[in-house]
């Protein structure tokens, strides 16, 4: 698989796989399936796998340290901490304090069963403390060998700045597709004026721009799309429309949605990496497809129109409220 460049010289496929919703948040899972389909990721060069501590909570890093134990020395690791759940899954609170982040990195090390984590990232931003104190733990972890890479999701502009002065950041985690592009006009720039490359996460628009759902009463009572704005109503049918156009792009290609979804985030240049999550080696094989697929300019016209028209918030109020800090 071809790669991609994100900040400090890491090297990755330009396709990864993230692995939440095999713990968590998409309905049931299934262990076994979830470990295939990473195995048969790594066997296709998907090598880039992306968990946190807090999907499961704790569960999903135990599930992917479990995959990867006789293959670590293939694998770029990535995972992330900061908002903080007790085993019972109860939210306690977004957590930046210096002594949280070693404690968390110690406890994601031994949950992967790994003596060190290739990309690990503060996965929301404390406004309660100075980021320059949270990173000036997340260099103390470097500087001891646990992490190789530092990252930060959803953070803006100035904090991007301001942690990156501390350290050099490696990657910035955010949600990116034809549907999610907020990220173009202020965040974008800062990161490639600092050379810190852009993880997408989301890139199927929470399964939409796959064009597999028809109805949000048809997935699983669990699954958190339910209370998602982007599937409530009005707007799930006007975004569903959008996504139809998506397809229609993938007819005249040979493709499927998703691949063409996918194909375009990739083509949104090489420090870009897209992470679309699956728990189904079936659906990993056709997402796998889509760093194949050249788009046409008139293709890329009509998938550059789409982010316009997209109805609603891609979070709750709360969720809202913890982005951009």
């Amino acid at each position: 698989m071809k790669q991609h460049t994100l900040g400090q010289g890491l090297r990755t496929p330009a396709l990864g796989l993230g692995c939440m919703g095999m713990s968590e948040f998409y309905g049931p899972g299934d262990d076994a399936e979830s470990i295939a389909t990473i195995h048969r990721a790594l066997d296709l060069g998907i090598t880039f796998l992306d968990t946190s501590d807090v999907y499961g909570p704790f569960t999903n890093e135990q599930l992917v340290g479990k995959a990867i134990t006789s293959r670590r020395d293939e694998v770029v690791l990535a995972t992330k901490f900061g908002i903080e759940r007790r085993p019972d899954g109860t939210r306690v609170g977004v957590n930046g304090r210096p002594e949280y982040v070693r404690r968390a990195c110690d406890a994601s090390l031994a949950r992967l069963g790994v003596d060190h984590i290739d990309l690990y990232y503060q996965h929301r931003v404390d406004p309660a403390v100075p980021v320059e104190d949270t990173w000036g733990a997340l260099k103390e972890l470097v500087e001891a060998g646990k992490v190789r890479h530092l990252g930060i999701s959803e953070a803006a502009p100035e904090t991007v700045r301001r942690a990156h002065a501390v350290h050099p950041i490696t990657a910035g985690q955010y949600e990116y597709s034809v549907f999610t592009r907020d990220l173009e006009e202020a965040l974008l720039p800062t990161l490639r004026e600092l050379g810190i490359g852009v993880v997408a996460y989301s890139p199927l628009g929470r399964g939409i721009l796959t064009g597999a759902y028809n109805n949000p009463d048809d997935l699983a009572g669990n699954d958190f799309r339910r209370h998602n704005p982007r599937w409530q109503g009005d707007n799930f049918a006007t975004n569903q429309a959008l996504a139809a156009k998506v397809g229609e792009v993938a007819a005249n290609a040979g493709a499927t949605p998703a691949q063409v979804a996918l194909a375009w985030v990739i083509a949104q240049g090489d420090d870009v990496v897209p992470i679309p999550g699956t728990k189904r080696v079936s659906r990993l094989e056709e997402n796998a497809a889509a760093t194949e697929i050249q788009l046409g300019s008139g293709d890329l016209d009509v998938l550059n129109s789409l982010a316009s028209g997209v109805s609603g918030q891609r979070y709750d109020e709360t969720g809202m409220a913890s982005l951009n800090r």
